[in-house]
């Protein structure tokens, strides 16, 4: 995974770019560069030290060889990003023979304890603090004695052990917590996505609760006139105005909706109210304007008191139960059955009996009933739908009604 950083130059190079990119080993950054050079600087003055110590009691040809390969350890420390625990081991042992070698395997040392895991850390250490306890052997300091030589080799190499294990533990941390921000951003991401989609069913369902009803009524109507052109003209007149009237409401509904969608956060807020159940003795009366025998039975004597959500839901649910008597059983007598009371729930039945003759299939049959079945449940009711006992078919929903 590609990995974008505001300041690059800032951050190791791991962390910039992921493993095994490039020519197969990270490349170095400006943090890099300037960290590899203080080591380098850091090296070279401790190994001046240490040959101005030993020139005082060494001759000219071993402080010249000590000046030598002090000066190719320090330029070793170049690799000890691509070979860390092999270059720490070579120099633990150089370190050991030749005390101006013992910055860069100080610096070798600490290398390992920020890229290696423990396993290699504990045996270039051992290593490392045999070669301190050596060197106080191989080449003893006249003005120091041993046991301030071992403890001062000892306490420096594990203070360069512990250093690196601390950056280590730091910048796994750094890691940590930079893959728990990418994560927490790809989930919001996937949050805002599925927030998205589901506006976007909740759009499609209510499109379809709303149009269906809408061009129902304009294809039968539509039919009508095209099957009876010998109508009487008040008939005609009558399933033109119809037409009309439908048309205009679906294009109404069809504008509220596409503004919404355009309309960003809330600021849509200014379509018409949404139907209740109070407006479904408004739905029943469309319908039976548009040729439609429907007979409500209610015994709910407020709707008012029935909460707004699930008010609509019932509407909604009748509605498109309405729209399927009138595809796929016209001329039959459709009822709509309404009881219920606080604490008992609200329970809507629509059914009608098997038309006569046969009805042309409509395509896309059922996907509204799927929807319905889907809105009830999120109202935490449920809907039933199929054939009626005595023929027909019917809709039965319950939704619950707080006390």
């Amino acid at each position: 995974m590609t990995r974008t950083v505001r300041h690059r130059w800032l951050l190791p190079s791991h962390l910039v770019e992921p493993d095994g990119a490039g020519a197969g080993r990270p490349r170095r950054t400006v943090r890099d560069w300037t960290v590899d050079v203080l080591i380098f600087l850091l090296a070279a003055g401790f190994g001046l030290l240490a040959v101005d110590a030993s020139a005082r009691y060494d001759g000219e040809a071993l402080v010249l060889t000590d000046q030598i390969v002090g000066a190719l350890a320090c330029c070793a420390l170049w690799l000890r990003r691509r070979a860390p625990v092999a270059l720490a081991a070579v120099l633990a042992v150089t370190g050991a023979l030749v005390p101006a070698a013992a910055g860069a395997m100080l610096a070798a040392l600490f290398s390992v304890a920020v890229r290696r895991p423990f396993r290699d850390i504990a045996w270039i250490l051992g290593l490392a603090l045999a070669g301190a306890v050596g060197t106080v052997f191989v080449r003893p300091d006249p003005e120091t004695g041993a046991a301030l030589g071992i403890t001062l080799g000892c306490v420096l190499t594990l203070l360069a052990a512990a250093w690196g294990m601390l950056v280590r533990a730091r910048r796994q941390l750094v890691e940590a917590l930079r893959e728990r921000a990418e994560r927490a951003e790809a989930e919001a991401e996937l949050r805002a996505a599925q927030a998205q989609r589901l506006a976007r069913e909740a759009i499609a369902r209510e499109m379809h609760d709303v149009l269906a009803h809408r061009l129902t009524l304009l294809s039968v109507h539509a039919g009508a006139l095209e099957f009876r052109p010998d109508a009487p003209p008040a008939q005609i007149a009558r399933a033109a105005g119809v037409i009309r009237d439908s048309a205009h409401e679906a294009l109404q509904d069809l504008r509220e909706i596409i503004g919404v969608l355009r309309a960003p956060g809330d600021e849509g807020g200014g379509h018409r109210p949404q139907p209740t159940l109070a407006t479904l003795g408004a739905l029943v009366d469309e319908s039976r304007a548009a040729g439609m025998r429907v007979r409500l039975d209610s015994t709910v004597d407020d709707p008012g008191a029935v909460p707004a959500a699930t008010g609509r839901t019932v509407y909604r649910i009748a509605q498109e139960a309405l729209t399927n008597a009138r595809k796929h059983a016209p001329g039959t007598e459709v009822t709509v059955l309404l009881r219920g009371r606080p604490g008992d729930g609200l329970t809507v039945e629509v059914r009608n009996p098997a038309p006569d003759g046969d009805v042309p299939h409509v395509p896309g049959s059922g996907q509204g009933l799927i929807g319905l079945s889907e809105r009830a449940a999120l109202a935490g009711g449920r809907l039933d739908h199929g054939p009626a006992p005595g023929g027909g078919f019917a809709v039965t929903a319950w939704l619950p009604w707080p006390p």
